[in-house]
């Protein structure tokens, strides 16, 4: 276990290895769920996706465009549970 000491200011530093082991490095944010009887717990801030990101991933991965129909009836099949 790792003891940290409170500033008068109330905060506090965190050890490298911490820091390291927690994927956190400068810049980044933390997060602190309170939880009852004064527990916490502390983990990285990991951003959340956005659909621009995610079809920017797809972008250039193939040279097929499909049509609106397409698509429509992919997801039918889908959630018919048909490949």
């Amino acid at each position: 276990m790792t003891t940290l000491t409170v500033t008068a200011r109330g905060q506090v530093t965190f050890r490298k290895e911490v820091l390291q082991h927690l994927g956190i490095k400068p810049g980044d944010k933390i997060e602190l769920d309170l939880l009852p009887g004064g527990r916490g717990i502390l983990k990285a801030a990991r951003p959340t996706g956005t659909i621009d990101g995610f079809v920017g991933l797809l972008a250039g991965r193939t040279r097929k465009v499909a049509t609106l129909e397409e698509i429509d009836e992919a997801a039918a099949q889908g959630w018919a549970g048909q490949e």
